[in-house]
């Protein structure tokens, strides 16, 4: 949910976020428009009601040679303010209706189009070169096939496309680096929490996830409730229609949980591997800020993520996301992309968005501030999930099959130094 007021006194402000997004610039004069009838409307059946409760109470003194007449007047009073209230009642739905549609307004400075149009803010690090190790690098599959630490074909037989099984290796290596970002994230003062993975239909729309990427979420029918992509909805749910005490500083999660994508749309692609799957693991930070310090956490989450690419070796750049490649609830987003050998490219690896209010309007989730309520920011980040085993496989690879462990994650593997097709080694 956007500012109302901020509607009211600036829409070009909002048809300057529409362009840039590449969405439709009418819908905010249609909102403008449903917001005034219903606002008249309300006014309408208001005064109809205030009209009839007075008129009540002459009836109730009137002289009983009047009362007839009266109760004949009050009739048709009352139904008159039936009949108001079911225009108010459409009005407000038509205006919610249009409202749910309309996306956060984006931060000022974030570069216009789509998923093309990104800013690269920076690139840290530099791609291996194979050449002089004397061999062509294997992708993520082959190599966790090899070391049998990736099973899709056993994950397809029991589950369908893009499900997999990780085993051995794979299963601890996976355990290692979620391990590894829970205490990273706990270190910057993040809360570890295990979030429920089922959450109702009011908590995945406050959130902004049934939008136009309603299709990729998956739906529990018989029960009415949702399996959530993310642990951000379950804690941004967390707090919903509670009065949050932000004076001593944010508060802060870190959500551990599985995730669920249909990726739907996304037929075709990356069906190779673990990059584009429909259950993962991952872990997510999320934070409730006040407004002013929400750009300022933006940053912070954004350096977490680079601390934990650069403790996995990884090299990476960083883009500025471009409007109309974000989601309805962000105002900016940055994205963190490593390096995938195979590929020839960058592929995302975490996101981090700041949804300035616009989650916690919609969630009723406020703070106390200067002897009134206002919404805070919500902001989310991803500290690592299932599909960076893709470039830690790659990346590390070595000659003889092997894959050598980033320093980092050695203690969470018991010393191990790297894993060949012979087994595990260990520091000695």
């Amino acid at each position: 949910m956007i500012d109302l007021a901020l509607l009211r006194e600036n829409p070009d402000l909002f048809k300057a976020s529409q362009e840039a997004r590449g969405a439709s610039v009418g819908l905010v004069d249609e909102i403008l428009a449903a917001d005034t009838a219903r606002r008249s409307a309300i006014t309408a059946y208001e005064d109809a009601r205030a009209e009839q409760k007075s008129f009540s109470s002459q009836i109730a003194t009137a002289a009983k040679e009047d009362k007839p007449a009266l109760i004949a007047q009050g009739k048709e009073k009352s139904a008159r303010v039936k009949a108001l209230q079911a225009e108010s009642d459409e009005a407000t739905f038509a205006f919610e209706s249009l409202v749910s549609k309309l996306p956060n307004l984006i931060i000022e400075g974030i570069p216009s189009g789509g998923e093309e149009n990104f800013v690269t803010l920076k690139t840290v690090g530099k791609p291996r070169d194979f050449g002089p190790d004397g061999f062509e690098p294997l992708d993520h599959l082959e190599i966790g096939e090899k070391l049998g630490a990736i099973d899709t074909q056993r994950g397809t037989k029991v589950s369908g496309a893009r499900f997999h099984y990780l085993t051995g290796f794979g299963a601890k290596l996976e355990m290692a680096l979620l391990n590894l970002a829970r205490d990273v994230a706990e270190g910057a003062g993040f809360s570890p929490t295990i979030t429920p993975t089922l959450v109702k239909p009011e908590v995945m729309r406050g959130t902004g996830f049934l939008g136009e990427h309603a299709d990729e979420v998956y739906r529990l029918e018989a029960d009415d409730l949702f399996l959530v992509g993310t642990s951000e909805v379950p804690l941004a749910g967390y707090h919903m229609d509670e009065i949050l005490d932000l004076e001593d500083g944010p508060l802060r999660y870190a959500g551990i949980s599985s995730c669920y994508r249909r990726e739907a749309g996304s037929y075709g692609k990356d069906t190779r591997g673990i990059i584009r799957v429909h259950q993962f693991q991952k872990v997510e930070m999320f934070s409730y800020v006040q407004v002013e310090q929400a750009e300022a956490e933006h940053d912070r989450m954004l350096a977490l993520q680079e601390k934990m690419l650069q403790l996995c070796e990884l090299p990476y750049r960083v883009i500025d996301t471009a409007a109309g490649d974000l989601g309805d609830s962000a105002a900016r987003k940055y994205d963190c992309e490593a390096w995938v050998p195979t590929q020839g490219t960058y592929r995302e690896l975490t996101s981090t968005s700041n949804c300035t209010t616009f989650q916690a309007r919609r969630l009723q989730i406020r703070e106390r501030r200067n002897g009134a309520t206002r919404p805070v920011a919500t902001l989310n980040g991803t500290m690592a999930n299932t599909r960076w085993l893709v470039p830690i496989l790659e990346n590390h690879q070595q000659a003889d099959g092997s894959v050598t462990v980033p320093q980092a994650l050695r203690p969470y593997l018991g010393g191990m130094v790297a894993q060949g097709p012979e087994g595990p080694r260990f520091e000695r």
